[in-house]
C-alpha cells in the first residue's frame, strides 16, 4: 500500500465545492487504478492511501494515478469556480507501508485529521473523507452514506 499526501498550490485553501470535486476525482480510481484504503481532503492539503492496481501489464504507477487525481481535479475544480492556475503542489509525499496494521494505522491518522485541525467536533463528520472500512459498514447499515455521488464517466472531469 502507498500513503501519499499532496498540497494545494501557495498552500491556497479550497472551498467545500472544489473539495467536493477532489474527492470525487479521488474516488473515481477506485476499483479502475487503485483500490482505497482512505482518503480526506483538507482545505490546503490531501492525504490518500492506497493499493495500486494491475491493469493486464504491470501495475499502475503512482506517477500515474496521482497524475489522473490531480489534472482531473484541477481542470474541474478551475472549471467549478470559473478560475485558471494551478490547484495543486507538482510535488507529492509518498511512501510505502509494509505491514497490514500499518496502512489502518495511517487510515485513522487520516481520519482524524479534521477533527485535530478544528474543522469538526466528530471526525466522523467530516464530509470530504472516505474510508473502504467506514463504507463497508455504511453498506451494511444503510443504503446511504455522506460521500457525494461519483460518475462512471472520466470525461465529467
Amino acid at each position: 500500500a502507498i500513503f501519499v499526501t499532496f498540497s494545494t498550490h501557495l498552500r491556497w485553501r479550497l472551498p467545500e465545492s472544489a473539495r467536493t470535486c477532489a474527492l470525487e476525482a479521488c474516488l473515481w480510481g477506485n476499483g479502475r487504478r487503485f483500490s482505497f484504503h482512505g482518503v480526506v481532503i483538507m482545505p490546503d492539503h490531501a492525504h490518500l492511501a492506497f493499493t495500486p492496481l494491475y491493469d493486464g501489464h504491470g501495475f499502475y504507477s503512482i506517477v500515474e494515478i496521482m497524475q489522473g487525481i490531480k489534472s482531473a481535479s484541477a481542470h474541474r475544480i478551475n472549471q467549478l469556480l470559473s478560475r485558471n492556475g494551478k490547484v495543486w503542489q507538482n510535488e507529492s509525499f509518498d511512501h510505502v507501508i509494509r505491514r497490514e496494521e500499518n496502512i489502518m494505522q495511517k487510515v485513522e491518522y487520516m481520519m482524524q485529521n479534521p477533527l485535530q485541525a478544528g474543522l469538526v467536533s466528530v471526525s466522523e463528520k467530516y464530509r470530504w473523507a472516505w474510508s473502504a472500512e467506514e463504507s463497508a459498514r455504511a453498506r451494511t447499515l444503510a443504503p446511504t452514506s455522506n460521500v457525494p455521488a461519483v460518475t462512471d464517466k472520466p470525461g465529467n472531469y
